[in-house]
């Protein structure tokens, strides 16, 4: 009975009071977005420095003119203008890709199921990984997509050495890579969506196609966004396929922004310039997923009638 007793005085002792409870229970979320932090505004730091690894006596802060410099220079906007391609170009051909596979395994057998299950195996390999498996098959001397292309007809098929088919090589890769994931997302919507709109438009004799505009792609928008803009702000940070695969080249037909932060970082030693690239390439990234998220609020408060 001392016992209890004594316990119960240590608990109301150790008792923690109702004011401090809830800033304990934030602790955690507060350590973590010091950590994300932390990490940023040294970036921040590094991109408004003048400073080369190789030249640490010459270092001091520069006032922005990392950032300056990138309005006259001409790799910075083949940059720019590299990275927008491929992210634009890669999403679109995967939604087209992922829509159209999803809606042909839209109807549940087992066959469907089985046949959406084997397409995820793109998505279990490592993106490095089917970049050095497609160099090796796009290889002009023993590759066999290189024997395909000789069989039909086109003989000096270089891949990604030559700039006019680079782009579309690594492309190529991505869609192969992540049209799955794409395909999931939107086969999982399709599924989900009510049987009530479709079995009215059928009663009402209203062809399949029609069904497919008026009903089944408006209602499965927000899936659609939210699947691009996953997709969009990955793939405008590609690195692993790009570098694998051609790093950045054939000169500089692929340099997207983290291959050439990369580059410049640890072949040109300027952390100023590949830090400031970085936060260039983190400012579209925050614009652009400002703009899909307020898109899909949108259209889910219309989907509610609340528009």
């Amino acid at each position: 009975m001392a016992n209890v007793t004594g316990a119960t005085q240590a608990r109301r002792r150790f008792r923690v009071p109702s004011r401090v409870f809830p800033y304990l229970l934030s602790l955690p979320a507060l350590l973590v977005c010091i950590g994300i932090l932390i990490p940023f505004f040294t970036a921040v730091w590094y991109s408004l420095q003048k400073f080369r690894l190789s030249q640490p006596w010459n270092r001091g802060i520069n006032w922005g003119e990392n950032y300056l410099n990138f309005l006259t220079d001409s790799s910075f906007w083949n940059t720019l203008q590299v990275s927008l391609i491929y992210a634009f170009l890669t999403v679109g051909l995967e939604l087209l890709l992922g829509l159209g596979i999803a809606l042909l395994l839209q109807k549940r057998t087992r066959l469907n199921n089985f046949v959406s299950i084997m397409l995820l195996m793109p998505l279990m390999t490592a993106p490095a990984l089917a970049a050095l498996m497609f160099k090796l098959m796009t290889n002009p001397n023993f590759g066999i997509l290189s024997y395909f292309a000789q069989v039909l007809g086109f003989t000096d098929t270089r891949w990604g050495s030559d700039p006019s088919t680079a782009l579309m090589t690594v492309v190529l890769v991505d869609i192969w890579v992540y049209t799955p994931f794409i395909m999931i997302l939107l086969l999982a919507g399709l599924r989900s969506l009510p049987k009530q709109p479709f079995e009215a438009a059928s009663l009402d004799g209203g062809p399949r196609l029609q069904q497919f505009w008026r009903i089944t792609l408006p209602m499965l928008m927000p899936y659609i966004l939210t699947a691009a803009l996953f997709r969009l702000l990955d793939s405008i940070q590609q690195f692993d396929i790009i570098y694998a695969m051609t790093q950045g080249g054939p000169g500089d037909q692929l340099m997207v922004f983290q291959v050439e932060a990369y580059l410049n970082f640890f072949q040109s030693t300027n952390v100023g310039r590949s830090a400031a690239l970085l936060l260039v390439l983190w400012a579209i990234t925050f614009f652009l997923s400002n703009l899909f998220i307020k898109n899909w609020l949108r259209l889910r408060e219309r989907a509610r009638g609340e528009v």
